[in-house]
């Protein structure tokens, strides 16, 4: 659910600002069905999963069009940023409820743990989607700061893209799940 989120977040931010593609093609719903990527949701999950390796997928990403949004130049990191942001604010939801139902001493063993694999999940979804490699939402945020003249470097950089994504999972996530794993430590008051 926390991938739907993230999508239908996008579409949010699209139709705010002046594109309906996302509504008009039936995809700001919280329907998981509207958001299955046969590939990415079951798959490459079932793959990783059977190998006993990383578990990765992503749900269909929700459309926009660029040229319908009343901010040429920050409109595409706008709708870009607003899904990280819906993890992040999931994140902090469960994080609270989890604080506040341990200060009630409400809080069981399962609800533990489930809840603070939600924190988990969620800030790795913020912080992987932030990276600027295409398709990332990340790689949106870039090239709306960069200037003009550095178009010919997106389009070089989106043609290696995913293949970018997973060269970046493989050699260099053990770097950054460290920050994953102490920032829902941080949220939650209490290790993971």
């Amino acid at each position: 659910m926390s991938v739907v989120v993230h999508e239908v977040s996008h579409g949010f931010a699209a139709l705010a600002l002046g594109d309906p593609t996302a509504k008009l093609e039936g995809r700001l719903t919280l329907n998981p069905i509207k958001h299955l990527d046969p590939i990415g949701s079951i798959l490459v999950p079932l793959i990783g999963y059977i190998s006993g390796g990383f578990i990765i997928g992503w749900a269909k990403p929700v459309p926009f069009n660029p040229y319908n949004l009343n901010n040429k130049k920050w409109g595409e990191a706008i709708v870009a940023i607003a899904g990280p942001v819906s993890n992040i604010l999931l994140a902090i939801v469960f994080a609270v409820i989890i604080r506040i139902a341990s200060s009630q001493g409400i809080l069981s063993e399962g609800f533990l743990y489930l809840s603070s694999y939600l924190v988990l999940i969620n800030i790795v979804l913020s912080i992987f989607n932030l990276i600027p490699i295409p398709p990332l939402d990340g790689s949106k945020i870039l090239f709306s700061i960069l200037p003009f003249r550095f178009q010919g470097f997106r389009r070089a950089l989106e043609s290696y893209g995913i293949v970018l994504v997973f060269v970046f999972i493989f050699f260099f996530w053990n770097f950054v799940s460290p920050i994953a794993i102490n920032l829902a430590t941080l949220l939650i008051g209490q290790p993971i």
